[in-house]
């Protein structure tokens, strides 16, 4: 099963966030978390162009997807898209600048497929324990990677919003691809900084592992998220393993 929500939060005027949970003609599942460049122009346009183009992509496709062949498709499709929305940043004035992060998974029998752009991450449950898959492209997590600074320094860095990659600001740029096994009460998250820069991954991991729908996971995130302030969106997609079996585009 999975369920996507978003939220304009407490604070913008606008969400800059987009996503979505789509199925190609081999009834296999792709989803979808993106987060417009705040301070950016058009960041929801960018955010949308890109969400729009996987979906169309990925509805055309008409096999069921391998390891090999989700990770390649990942690849070049969301290579595609920066081009996509590069060249639009080009073409318009009013667009220029804009950019997104991107972080999407296809789901196989036994594995899950990740690409990501950006700081929107995807973490995996496994046997009650969370980890995040995705790296993300920012300043201060190449500080962390470096050793400048501690992981618990990083979450209160004055700059931890600036991105070293990001969708549709360059004219070439590839995705990060990440592989991992996917097993029975494996739970998935997507989601956008609006969520992570409110919650902790422990907190995380206590809501996904509540006895409760994805439906009522995901609102109960965003409440938490948003009495804490909610100055950004926030977007998030939470999946199952049971999605292979019975499948939940509810949104």
């Amino acid at each position: 099963m999975h369920y996507y929500l978003t939220n304009i939060g407490k604070v913008r005027m606008h969400n800059e966030d987009a996503g979505g949970i789509f199925q190609n003609e081999a009834l296999q599942y792709l989803t979808v978390v993106a987060d417009g460049m705040g301070g950016h122009k058009a960041g929801d346009v960018a955010s949308q162009l890109v969400v729009e183009w996987m979906e169309n992509e990925w509805k055309s496709t008409k096999e069921s997807l391998d390891r090999q062949g989700a990770a390649t498709w990942l690849t070049e499709v969301i290579t595609k898209a920066n081009q996509h929305v590069y060249q639009k940043s080009i073409d318009n004035e009013a667009l220029l600048g804009m950019g997104t992060t991107v972080v999407a998974v296809i789901y196989g029998e036994d594995f899950i497929s990740v690409a990501n752009i950006g700081d929107s991450r995807c973490y995996l449950l496994h046997n009650g324990t969370i980890s995040q898959i995705t790296e993300d492209h920012s300043l201060v997590n190449e500080l962390v990677r470096s050793g400048q600074i501690s992981k618990e320094d990083a979450d209160f860095h004055p700059r931890k919003n600036v991105l070293t990659k990001a969708l549709g600001t360059e004219a070439i740029l590839q995705p990060d691809i990440f592989e991992a096994s996917w097993k029975q009460d494996d739970q998935l998250l997507l989601c956008t900084d609006g969520l992570t820069n409110k919650l902790s991954d422990e907190e995380l991991s206590r809501f996904l592992t509540d006895d409760k729908s994805n439906k009522e996971k995901a609102e109960m995130l965003i409440d938490t998220a948003n009495e804490r302030g909610g100055e950004d969106n926030i977007t998030l997609v939470i999946s199952s393993y049971e999605t292979n079996k019975e499948g939940d585009t509810s949104c």
